[in-house]
């Protein structure tokens, strides 16, 4: 539209009601044209930035990015170690849309002069690195968008065939970016705090006399939302020179491991800006994005070096995979592996060492007898002499027991305690030598219960 920084600048009273405004400036960073913009400057020495909308889809911008501003509560600020821009206000100027926000001052680098080393690359990727440490509840709070990494890969997918579709795709790359989209190793990642898609020309920078530049404040914010992480890291591409270092401080200052696939993505929707930008232009019916997109994507498919996208040293599915595997089988059985339940604890055999010793408590019918007369069965519940017989008496007799009161245990649990070293010779070692008698202690008899539940665990061991 091209409207003057004065008229801009007379519209940021009505944003900002009781404001002075003594002086305008045009603002320009190198942007897409799609915003008038000024600077103006205020009776009290502040400085605001005024952006008016050239069309719809600039006008949902500023809308988002209004609402971005105001999620970043003086809390929220105080966890960032840079300045975000203070929203002011807003406005109509005419039928357009007009935000006012606080100016930042500084200086920006473009991505493709980010230099390597200290300084402006160690500085972005620790800012970066702080908005993503952000809670989430920032941008639940304020209603903004959010996305697991499950969503993050669908929206890919989506965009992947919209842009295929419009037949202008290098098949090259359609294969290239479906196969990235299907590789799972790709899409485990923990979503966070994203600016959405930040840019090189994102940063504002000083210049600290010892240290180099360093950001100072972080613009664009209209983006702000939970989602993939490697989409603030895309614009990364187009600076070579400070990938590594931006990459490694990144790393070092998060508050978790960064994701190992977290670098392809980052290229994968770096490549994807210009799918992007074909189907803008086909949805405009715009000829001239849609050949700019497609010359640029034609020349990206020419320029590859790989046709997949894949994290580095993660195996790959497919026949030579499957081979490998069938190389470390190995060619016969093994054998002379004891395949058998076995344990550290105590050897069962062991616990009945004496056994052989012990005189067989057989009455003259040659049954065990467990003391009161009535034929003892073995592992499966048999009688020794008739089956069925000694089942219905088993039955019998235990129907007609009275139930026990074990309320005296924990006395003598107590006791049992105190007698640990003494053990074997106390109530326990008589219970394993076969005591019974009618005077028995309570203890008595709990042990006699545990050797026969022993007994018939070892006959069906044994078996």
């Amino acid at each position: 539209m091209g409207r003057s920084p004065f008229t801009l600048a007379a519209a940021v009273t009505a944003a900002l009601p009781g404001a002075e405004v003594t002086g305008a400036r045009a603002l320009t960073a190198g942007g897409d044209g799609r915003f008038d913009s000024a600077v103006a400057t205020l009776a009290d020495g502040r400085e605001v930035a005024i952006r008016v909308a050239d069309d719809d889809e600039a006008a949902t911008e500023l809308a988002a990015e209004a609402l971005s501003l105001r999620a970043l509560t003086a809390g929220t600020r105080a966890m960032l170690p840079f300045r975000a821009p203070e929203y002011i206000g807003e406005t109509r100027l005419g039928e357009s849309r007009a935000l006012v926000t606080e100016l930042l001052p500084g200086f920006q680098i473009e991505a493709a002069h980010v230099p390597a080393g200290r300084g402006a690359a160690e500085s972005m990727g620790a800012a970066i690195a702080a908005v993503h440490m952000l809670p989430p509840s920032v941008v639940r709070g304020a209603g903004l968008a959010t996305r697991t990494a499950e969503e993050s890969r669908h929206e890919v997918s989506r965009l992947v065939d919209a842009a295929a579709a419009t037949g202008h795709v290098p098949a090259r790359l359609t294969v290239r970016w479906r196969g990235a989209v299907a590789d799972d190793e790709l899409w485990r990642f923990e979503s966070c705090v994203v600016l959405g898609g930040v840019q090189a020309t994102s940063f504002v920078f000083d210049d600290d006399p010892e240290h180099g530049p360093r950001v100072t404040g972080l613009l664009g914010w209209h983006g702000l939302s939970v989602g993939d992480p490697a989409v603030d890291l895309a614009w990364l591409s187009a600076a070579p020179d400070a990938a590594d270092d931006v990459h490694s401080a990144y790393a070092r200052t998060i508050d978790r491991t960064p994701d190992a696939a977290l670098e392809v993505r980052a290229r994968l929707r770096a490549e994807l800006e210009f799918a992007q930008w074909l189907v803008h232009g086909d949805s405009l019916r715009r000829h001239d994005i849609v050949e700019d997109a497609a010359a640029l994507l034609q020349a990206l498919a020419d320029g590859l070096q790989s046709d997949e996208l894949t994290v580095a040293g993660s195996p790959r599915p497919g026949v030579d995979s499957a081979l490998d595997a069938l190389d470390r089988v190995p060619a016969g059985p093994v054998s002379g592996i004891d395949t058998s339940m076995q344990t550290d604890a105590y050897n069962p055999d062991d616990l009945w060492r004496e056994e052989s010793a012990e005189p067989d408590r057989r009455d003259d019918a040659g049954p065990w007898r467990d003391g009161t007369g009535t034929p003892a069965t073995d592992a499966r519940g048999r009688a020794d002499d008739d089956g069925s017989a000694g089942d219905a008496a088993r039955r019998i007799e235990i129907g007609s027991r009275e139930t026990e009161d074990l309320s005296d245990l924990r006395t003598a649990s107590s006791a049992t305690h105190d007698r640990a070293d003494a053990a074997l010779a106390g109530p326990i070692g008589d219970a394993l030598a076969g005591t019974t008698g009618d005077d028995a202690a309570p203890e008595d008899e709990a042990q006699r219960a545990a050797r026969a539940a022993l007994q018939r665990w070892k006959s069906s061991a044994s078996e």
